[in-house]
């Protein structure tokens, strides 16, 4: 199968990278200062004692030619929308459309665009981020990848995607539930977000503050919206998320976050803004995920009015 794979950053360049190690035919669909960059120095990722530099196939969006058998759409929500452009003479009625962000948002769009019979669910689970020079940092051992209908089940369709993409360096599953397994993730990443954006710190900053519960208060709210909408989280995966968000030590932080601090534009909205947006029309009450999210919206605004 011919995979596309949209966009080389932190989380595309990570998986797209490990399936070109792994013999898979994968192109990446770049900006032309990223596909300058990587011609130049490679695909580079670092971190954990090894290093990896693989020589990508790129095409820019006037470049693709075809029909692919599976997009990886892995870009920020912020970007979805140039993405979907781009990538429209590469989908076709036999493309799978698997996309990797964060929130919900992202189907809707997606499915507008492509229609329902294209789209999949998925969600990744990696901790990298963009190096000074290019390169993709990996912060942790966690690399893993979960793919699924939306509408639930397992079809054909995923199980050929399986063989396709299992066995490449990371950890890959399918689901018959993916829907439940991106609520969540956006528990997990709206709680780790907003634990970051409220304090101003890592996790075992918090931690160091006197905030050690505050990460669990918000988790609850997290969770409360997911059982709201119908998927609520077994116990044993709430307690990881609280343990997650209260290690002493820990320098873990949300690219939602890191974005914050480096002044560019967040996914704010797609992660906060449509989570407390659910929350409201299903009567849950989330003061602490409302607080997060208007100090990113003050942020957001800011760079609006080029402040």
């Amino acid at each position: 199968m011919r995979i596309l794979v949209v966009g080389a950053g932190a989380t595309g360049g990570y998986f797209g990278a490990r399936l070109h190690e792994a013999g898979r035919d994968v192109t990446f669909l770049v900006r032309p200062r990223r596909a300058e960059l990587l011609r130049d120095r490679g695909l580079r990722i670092v971190g954990l004692g090894r290093e990896t530099v693989v020589t990508p196939n790129l095409v820019t969006a006037p470049e693709l030619a075809g029909h692919y058998d599976i997009v990886l759409m892995s870009v920020k929500a912020t970007t979805l929308p140039q993405a979907i452009e781009d990538t429209a003479a590469a989908v076709g009625p036999r493309t799978a459309v698997v996309p990797f962000l964060n929130g919900l948002a992202h189907l809707d769009a997606l499915t507008k665009a492509y229609g329902s019979d294209v789209v999949l669910g998925g969600v990744v689970r990696v901790l990298t981020t963009i190096g000074a020079e290019g390169e993709i940092v990996q912060l942790a051992p966690l690399a893993d990848m979960t793919v699924g209908e939306p509408a639930g089940g397992v079809s054909d369709r995923v199980r050929r995607i399986e063989e396709v993409l299992s066995e490449a360096g990371f950890d890959f599953a399918v689901s018959p539930d993916i829907m439940t397994a991106m609520w969540h993730k956006w528990v997990f990443i709206s709680t780790l977000g907003a634990l970051n954006t409220l304090v101003r710190g890592t996790v075992g900053e918090a931690v160091d503050a006197g905030a050690a519960q505050l990460g669990a208060q918000l988790a609850v709210e997290a969770a409360q919206v997911a059982e709201a909408a119908g998927h609520p989280m077994p116990r044993p995966a709430l307690e990881n998320v609280l343990a997650f968000v209260s290690r002493p030590g820990s320098t873990d932080t949300a690219s939602l976050y890191r974005d914050l601090i480096a002044g560019q534009p967040t996914e704010a909205e797609q992660i906060l803004g449509d989570l407390t947006a659910r929350a409201r029309a299903f009567g849950v009450s989330t003061p602490l995920l409302e607080v997060a999210t208007a100090s990113l919206r003050v942020h957001e605004n800011r760079l609006a009015r080029g402040a």
